[in-house]
């Protein structure tokens, strides 16, 4: 990594650590790491330099058994950073949710092997913790999500229109002074909500991206465009090959259909659709749009959709001129315009 992106870095895990998960210098942590992928490396360093006290350990060069030792002498409130090129194999120890059982903090990077060298500057923007923005924003559109009766999405030309309501926003902006857990996947930045109605989402809309098979940002040399009737894709435009693949997939293990369950609204600046990350998981946090195809969305339980029948959940990245809620424009020219003063 290069001296001055390892210097973001640095600047970049101070503020998640003094502003998100609260955590101080010389309090207790434990780094894990591995050496695969010079990204891994070198967010090591930049938490080595914020946490000159903390237990930094090479997964590659400590045995499992070791790592999960230094875990067990930790307490309540302790910090625990996974920074990983794939993600860290220990057993059949669940990492992230064995760790907030025991009520640590979590920071987990994962599949930094797939950024490529020159997403590397990109994905270390996306660290960068603004809580004035992303608080200020987020609690805004959740505002209106709840109160909302009906959504619009705008965009070359086309229209989607969620016609009566939406479940609870859920907020992933750095804020857990209310939640069970401290910390999670980073890059952050996202509000999540459905149709209250899966069948009350119609239109069209064009679509600049999506996660294909490997679970990496797939961009196809023309916007696809998907017609939904009902909360189900029944056609689409310009579509390609692995588009093509991906749909027939999701309609062999759900009876047939795709349905479109979640409606992510992405706070975070340092992804646009011109500047992107091949991880779909980091990916997804990009200022703008997106929706999921498929009838796995844990988050939100729907009458006759049961959690163990379902297999696809395939974010797709919305062509947006503009999202609007009961008449009122939050979303237009690439930024929010709610909750920012």
């Amino acid at each position: 990594m290069e001296p001055s992106i390892l210097d973001s870095a640095e600047r970049n895990v101070s503020e998640i650590l003094a502003h998100a998960v609260m955590h101080g210098p010389d309090d207790p942590a434990v780094v894990v790491y591995d050496r695969q992928s010079d990204l891994s490396i070198g967010l090591a360093e930049a938490y080595k330099r914020c946490l000159p006290k903390a237990n930094i350990l090479d997964y590659d060069t400590i045995d499992s058994n070791q790592i999960l030792d230094r875990f067990k002498e930790l307490t309540g409130g302790d910090l625990v950073v996974l920074i990983q090129t794939t993600r860290f194999r220990m057993d059949d120890f669940r990492l992230r949710i064995e760790l907030f059982r025991r009520d640590l903090k979590v920071i987990e990077h994962p599949h930094l092997g797939r950024m490529t060298q020159s997403a590397v500057e990109t994905y270390v923007d996306s660290l960068a913790y603004d809580p004035n923005y992303f608080r200020g924003v987020g609690r805004a559109l959740a505002q209106r999500i709840d109160q909302a009766k009906e959504g619009v999405i705008e965009g070359d030309g086309e229209k989607l229109v969620f016609g009566d309501g939406f479940e609870k926003a859920m907020l992933n902006v750095g804020d857990y002074a209310k939640m069970k857990n401290v910390g999670g996947q980073y890059p952050i930045g996202e509000v999540v909500t459905e149709a209250k109605c899966l069948e009350d989402l119609n239109g069209r809309v064009r679509i600049h991206a999506f996660g294909n098979r490997d679970f990496q940002v797939d961009q196809p040399p023309v916007p696809i465009t998907l017609v939904i009737e009902k909360g189900r894709i029944i056609g689409t435009e310009d579509s390609t090959p692995e588009f093509d693949v991906v749909l027939d997939n999701i309609r062999a293990d759900e009876q047939g259909e795709v349905l479109v369950r979640e409606f992510g609204m992405g706070l975070n600046r340092a992804f646009t659709r011109e500047r992107i990350v091949a991880d779909i998981g980091s990916y997804e946090r990009m200022c703008g749009v997106h929706l999921s195809m498929g009838a796995k969305h844990h988050v939100y339980k729907k009458p006759g959709i049961k959690k163990k029948h379902v297999r696809h959940h395939v974010d797709v990245f919305v062509v947006a001129d503009a999202l609007s809620f009961d008449g009122e424009v939050v979303y237009s020219g690439g930024s929010w315009t709610v909750g920012q003063g």
